[in-house]
């Protein structure tokens, strides 16, 4: 579990990831922070398209850079938003993949938090690599 100055210095990097973020379409701009096993910290923001289905949100920005440097076991993610809005099921679902007791911080943009969960508690009975083990 992160203690209360770790979970405001995670929201504080998602606040300013927000800042990142490119959102004309909806304009509903996201920061994430995600905090890995091994203390390292991973940013992201949204990034949207004209081709809708093109966008990605920011928990899987940053979840993706944290895969792609190899560090992949998960301890935190803070998610900032307007009206501290939880990560969409695709994010559930990655973020299940290399974390699933993770602790997710939900907060708004003035940083306060509203709401802290596990990823297992985002997704119960998460699809995981052990579904696609043969018997």
């Amino acid at each position: 579990m992160l203690d209360e100055k770790q979970k405001g210095d995670l929201v504080a990097a998602a606040i300013k990831a927000r800042k990142s973020s490119y959102s004309p379409y909806s304009s509903y701009a996201v920061g994430a922070a995600l905090l890995t096993e091994k203390g390292e910290l991973y940013t992201g923001s949204n990034i949207e398209n004209a081709a809708y289905p093109m966008s990605i949100c920011a928990e899987r920005v940053a979840a993706f850079k944290a895969i792609s440097a190899e560090d992949r076991a998960f301890k935190a993610i803070a998610v900032v938003t307007r009206d501290g809005g939880f990560p969409c099921g695709a994010c559930r679902q990655v973020l299940s993949e290399f974390g699933l007791d993770a602790e997710v911080i939900i907060a708004d943009d003035n940083g306060r938090i509203l709401e802290e969960s596990t990823v297992s508690d985002l997704l119960p009975g998460a699809f995981s690599p052990s579904n696609l083990k043969s018997s």
